[in-house]
């Protein structure tokens, strides 16, 4: 079984629902200028399968006493769809913090994904995640940081920068 007819067998979509999926196209600010990349959204049974595809990372350089490492590189949904970028030093503020719905400590947050790691600046990675469903961050952004999420410090992981911005939309007109 294949597509369409897996999920049928499943009973999960009856034939020829429309099938949700969101993108999101990531262009890096001031601070990441030769970044860009994609994340797709789609919703599959249980939840929301996410994969990221992204070049122009800036390459790991370890962090030295108060220094924070840059790389891994933070990777979140943040709660408002607005990738002006404002200030050149703290760019896409306009974004605010991390998404949130559930009012969870950090690490737990619904938009708390896993940390890309630049592999000469290209990045690629796919999860599942049953904390959303796709029709719940339409409108909302993706943000890569600077540096790592610790996954603990309040209330956003102590991410460092925002490199680039990705707002999240509707792919329209695709079906099973």
């Amino acid at each position: 079984m294949r597509g369409a007819q897996y999920y049928r067998y499943l009973g999960e979509i009856p034939n020829r629902r429309q099938y949700r999926r969101a993108v999101a196209h990531i262009r890096g600010g001031p601070l990441a200028p030769k970044l860009y990349g994609v994340a797709w959204f789609d919703d599959i049974p249980g939840g929301t399968r996410v994969c990221v595809q992204v070049s122009g990372l800036p390459s790991y350089q370890s962090g030295d006493g108060d220094k924070q490492p840059i790389g891994p590189h933070g990777f979140h949904i943040h709660e408002f769809g607005d990738c002006k970028v404002g200030d050149p030093e703290e760019p896409f503020q306009a974004a605010g913090g991390h998404w949130n719905p559930d009012h969870q400590h950090h690490g737990n947050h619904a938009g708390d994904f896993p940390v890309l790691f630049s592999n000469n600046g290209y990045a690629w990675m796919c999860f599942f995640t049953n904390r959303f469903r796709v029709w719940d961050i339409i409108g909302k952004t993706v943000i890569i940081h600077q540096n790592p999420d610790d996954y603990r410090t309040q209330p956003a992981g102590n991410a460092g920068k925002r490199l680039a911005c990705g707002l999240i939309e509707w792919v329209n007109n695709t079906y099973l």
